[in-house]
């Protein structure tokens, strides 16, 4: 890792594995574009979550929606939507419940 930037790793393994190509990056022996790819498959996954998927997320949080929907920066009417399926998330909303779903509520706080 390079300067005070945290990044968070799917593994351990793979940090140190990310922290080796970098070094390879520094030194010329793998381009930029390479590094970006191979920083990408580092990183948390993000998945597709159902409804029963997202409220199991919030409730092992012990979060009510309205305190889960300020943790994601969405509107309370949106949580609801997304815990009934009428509605599912994309983007940084994806990205962050793949977040509190891996590596629990703490990581997007």
């Amino acid at each position: 890792m390079e300067g005070t930037r945290k990044t968070k790793y799917r593994s351990n393994a793979l940090e140190v594995l990310h922290e080796t190509m970098s070094g390879l990056h520094r030194h010329g022996v793998i381009d930029k574009a390479t590094m970006r790819h191979f920083d990408v498959g580092c990183l948390t996954p993000v998945e597709e979550l159902d409804a029963a998927g997202i409220k199991a997320i919030r409730e092992e949080a012990g979060f009510s929606q309205a305190t889960f929907a300020l943790a994601l920066n969405v509107t309370t009417s949106l949580v609801s939507k997304w815990e009934r399926g009428e509605k599912k998330p994309s983007g940084p909303s994806l990205k962050l419940l793949a977040l509190a779903k891996t590596k629990g509520i703490d990581a997007i706080l």
